[in-house]
């Protein structure tokens, strides 16, 4: 991919975040937040975000779609083009907007450039803590132009820290993390904000994160910035994820042996459907 596309939506991304989003960060009327569905918001921040980075990015390469949270809200049809041939931009335009709402952080920007339903880059940009991470499929993963490697030992489950947030998980699967949380180093609900996540555990902030919804915008561009960077991104039962994928459990890991550990530590009985 030429370098200029990425530096393109690079730009592209940090000026909506500058004149769209941080504008309303903390400035938001009540008339300004609805609810999706229960839990779920929604501000004026997502919906107008989402609408220029969707110009901005058609504009940089015409002929391209994108599928962002909101269209898909609007329109359930719209998940469908993920798996469309050409250019697919996915678009998460304030990931973690229940945070943003709130006005605390962490909150983000995703967006990801699929190929051929093939993931080709990705952008998360850390909008208050002004860090953008980019990964190129083939060719690694930055922040802030340093490029990013995870780490590559395994120091056992007793000294792994990480998040599962059990607001989504089966009951059973929910009981059984619970029982075998204590085996872990610790074991967090999370930042409620994958485009956080994603590169907490590309840098060893934390060591691992397991979901159970895995909606494209929250997971595709994070999924190939942990691959680029030496890390594991697989479902529960071992398959690799895809970004069509989104009825199975995903859990990301700096490598294999520590994704294994993760995995067997919290579903020791082998159930993971």
């Amino acid at each position: 991919m030429a370098d200029s596309l990425i530096d393109q939506v690079t730009e592209l991304i940090r000026e909506v975040a500058a004149t769209v989003i941080m504008p309303r960060f903390r400035r938001l009327s009540d008339h300004e937040v609805q609810e999706k569905v229960p839990g779920d918001l929604v501000t004026i921040a997502d919906q107008e975000s989402e609408h220029a980075l969707t110009l901005g990015l058609t504009s940089l390469l015409p002929g391209s779609i994108v599928v962002g949270e909101e269209a898909v809200a609007a329109d359930p049809s719209v998940l469908t083009r993920v798996g469309d041939s050409g250019a697919v931009w996915i678009v998460d335009p304030v990931d973690g907007t229940n945070n943003f709402a709130a006005g605390k952080t962490p909150f983000a920007v995703m967006v990801a450039l699929l190929r051929d339903s093939e993931p080709a880059a990705a952008w998360i940009f850390d909008v208050v803590e002004d860090r953008m991470t980019i990964a190129e499929a083939g060719s690694g993963a930055w922040i802030d132009g340093v490029r990013i490697k995870t780490r590559t030992d395994n120091p056992g489950a007793a000294a792994l820290n990480g998040s599962a947030n059990p607001r989504y998980l089966p009951n059973d699967l929910r009981a059984e993390v619970n029982r075998n949380r204590h085996l872990l180093g610790r074991l967090t609900a999370g930042a409620h904000c994958a485009g956080w996540e994603y590169p907490a555990v590309a840098t060893d902030v934390q060591q691992f994160a397991l979901f159970w919804r895995i909606l494209p915008w929250d997971h595709v561009p994070g999924a190939l910035i942990i691959r680029e960077s030496g890390g594991t991104a697989l479902h529960l039962d071992g398959s690799a994820y895809r970004p069509t994928d989104n009825d199975r459990g995903l859990i990301i890991a700096p490598n294999d042996d520590v994704w294994h550990t993760v995995r067997d530590t919290l579903f020791s009985s082998g159930t993971t459907d």
